[in-house]
């Protein structure tokens, strides 16, 4: 079952439910991933990695959002748009562990053949195809930096 059915299934159940902060973050991502497939150059049979970006994006979205409410002290927005990223979280697949992640990337790192900081970039590149969906790219840039400068 694709990502867009199992969203479709549990709006209705949250409609059975009445869970209407549920079924608002769920209706966004099923609004967000129509519009992804009818985007001129897309199919509109959507991959699941081009399905989980499009969530990724709506979570980094909804967190920004609230950062920017609690900075002008609109918490009852800020709490709305987190709530709504804790709605979604569950759609996305299970991040890397940090000691995972330190180990993937120092696997990486010696295929590559990167021993400066000045390797950040080939490093990356590789890490963020590999890696995609698994973990964050900040996560993984903060990671690579870590490692390269020792």
């Amino acid at each position: 079952m694709s990502l867009f059915d199992t969203i479709s299934e549990d709006i209705k159940k949250a409609m059975l439910a009445r869970e209407k902060d549920k079924l608002e973050a769920l209706r966004a991502i099923k609004a967000a991933l129509l519009l992804a497939r009818t985007e001129p150059g897309h199919q509109s049979v959507m991959s699941e990695e081009a399905e989980i970006l499009v969530v990724r994006k709506l979570i980094k979205q909804r967190k920004e959002s609230a950062e920017i409410y609690q900075q002008q002290n609109r918490m009852d927005l800020a709490d709305k748009e987190r709530a709504e990223a804790t709605f979604m979280e569950p759609y996305l697949p299970a991040q890397m562990s940090e000691e995972e992640l330190g180990k993937a990337l120092s696997a990486i790192i010696t295929a590559v053949g990167a021993g400066s900081m000045s390797d950040l970039g080939k490093v990356m590149g590789v890490a963020t195809r590999q890696l995609a969906g698994k973990a964050d790219g900040a996560a993984i840039a903060r990671k690579v930096k870590e490692l390269l400068s020792k």
